[in-house]
């Protein structure tokens, strides 16, 4: 089944202007109209304000439970209108709404899309893959230095409880915006970026804080077919500045239809189950008394495969009603040559979207030959074994069940009880192999 979207023309490069335009602008400061000090001071954006989720302020924490209309439609006329707008204004590497795509046929619907721009033209990693916790440096490309015309709005919440828009508000610097912007290599219609916080130039790494603000986010878009999406440093993110991905594509997605195991319920009442008859081992975190309970249950989760170097990506679905954690082992493989040449040569990143089962394809021939066989190849490589599989669910269990004292969020009723951390502990070590860092097994980083 083909997809089709509008085409819209666009340029290759974000700075490819119209020469009559720029000499009739007036830029202040470096002249690159930035987020820096040097062209911030009296700028202005739109901002959009959201009401925060949570019993406390008398609602269920439940998306969707305040049902008075907003000022302004948050994904059709802000996000996607704006993004619309700076493709008009050529502000894309490549055109995205050129490329491209079909829902191949087959049992699981995997979605084939070839973009040969994003190859051509993405930015580079800057940094390296086998450390999933590295220091912001300032000296490599972030989002402080992208141009002013590709943010689209600030994203806060709102202060008195209600939603509110203001289409021109002045950036407060010191208290630090989370703001939405295009990516400049999309790969899909309405590609955006949210970046938490972003004048403290925070490093890829989930927080408590930040993963809340991305669930707020998918509840305002309202639409089970805009997810997010987060690469850590090692699974595939390209930037080593704190950001999630997000774009709105009317399909469901593989990884959305696969079945599931029911795990545990915890004391918050969310849900924990694991993913069946899917190529890559993952776990699907639901339910929640309150927005904020399966956020930092889920950000708890991200936090303890950071700490133990396991790299790993995160599906925010169904509003943010559903979640996904998935273990990744694919760049370590790849490293030590156990992936095979015939899945090297597709050159495909598997990051978020490609084990989602939106297969972002490379080559011609690929996509042209793309079959569910093909895709499931591809994707059981990225996954971990069953064995270290368990072990992950290990550790992220001890931490969840820590993260409140221990008195809450613990398993109330596991069917599948996770290793000890000591059981951990013993198997990794009669298994280690040379220049091991702690936490991980398949996934050996070598230093």
């Amino acid at each position: 089944m083909m997809l089709r979207i509008k085409r819209v023309p666009t340029v290759v490069s974000n700075y490819q202007k119209d020469e009559a335009e720029e000499g009739a602008r007036r830029v202040e400061g470096c002249g690159r109209n930035c987020l820096n000090q040097c062209c911030i001071p009296g700028a202005k954006l739109p901002l959009y304000a959201f009401k925060k989720r949570n019993v406390n302020n008398g609602d269920t924490g439940v998306p969707g439970h305040d049902k008075r209309e907003p000022p302004v439609a948050f994904l059709d006329s802000l996000l996607l209108g704006q993004w619309e707008d700076r493709m008009q204004r050529g502000l894309f590497r490549y055109d995205v709404t050129a490329c491209e795509t079909k829902v191949i046929e087959g049992q699981y619907g995997f979605i084939a899309q070839l973009n040969e721009g994003r190859h051509l033209k993405k930015r580079p990693t800057e940094f390296r893959v086998d450390k999933v916790l590295q220091p912001f440096d300032s000296s490599k490309f972030n989002f402080t230095k992208v141009g002013q015309e590709e943010v689209l709005f600030q994203f806060e919440a709102s202060e008195d409880g209600e939603v509110h828009f203001f289409p021109s508000a002045p950036i407060d610097v010191e208290n630090s915006p989370s703001v939405v912007a295009i990516n400049v290599s999309p790969i899909e219609y309405g590609h955006v970026l949210l970046i938490p916080r972003i004048f403290e130039r925070l490093p890829q790494r989930i927080d408590r804080e930040s993963f809340l603000l991305a669930l707020h986010m998918a509840a305002e878009a309202g639409s089970p077919y805009f997810r997010l999406g987060y690469n850590s440093l090692g699974a595939f993110a390209t930037i080593n500045h704190l950001h999630f991905q997000a774009y709105f594509l009317d399909v469901t997605f593989p990884i959305e239809k696969a079945p599931t195991k029911k795990i545990s319920t915890l004391n918050a009442e969310v849900k924990v189950s694991e993913l069946l008859n899917y190529p890559v081992r993952g776990l699907v975190f639901e339910g929640g008394k309150t927005m904020e309970d399966l956020s930092y249950t889920v950000s708890d989760a991200c936090i303890c495969l950071q700490e133990n170097n396991i790299p790993y990506n995160v599906l925010i679905s169904d509003c943010g009603k559903r979640i996904f954690l998935l273990p990744q082992c694919y760049a370590e493989k790849q490293a030590l040559g156990e992936v095979s040449a015939e899945i090297l040569d597709t050159q495909v990143n598997p990051a978020v979207w490609e084990i989602s089962g939106h297969m972002v394809l490379k080559r011609k021939k690929d996509y042209d030959e793309a079959s569910d066989e093909n895709a499931w190849k591809l994707l059981a490589e990225v996954s971990l074994s069953e064995e270290r599989f368990q072990e992950v669910n290990a550790l992220i269990f001890e931490r969840i069940a820590s993260g409140n004292n221990g008195n809450e969020n613990l398993p109330e009723d596991p069917e599948v009880k996770p290793r000890s951390h000591e059981e951990v502990d013993t198997t990794i070590n009669k298994s280690s192999r040379t220049a091991m860092v702690s936490g991980t097994q398949e996934c050996i980083v070598l230093q």
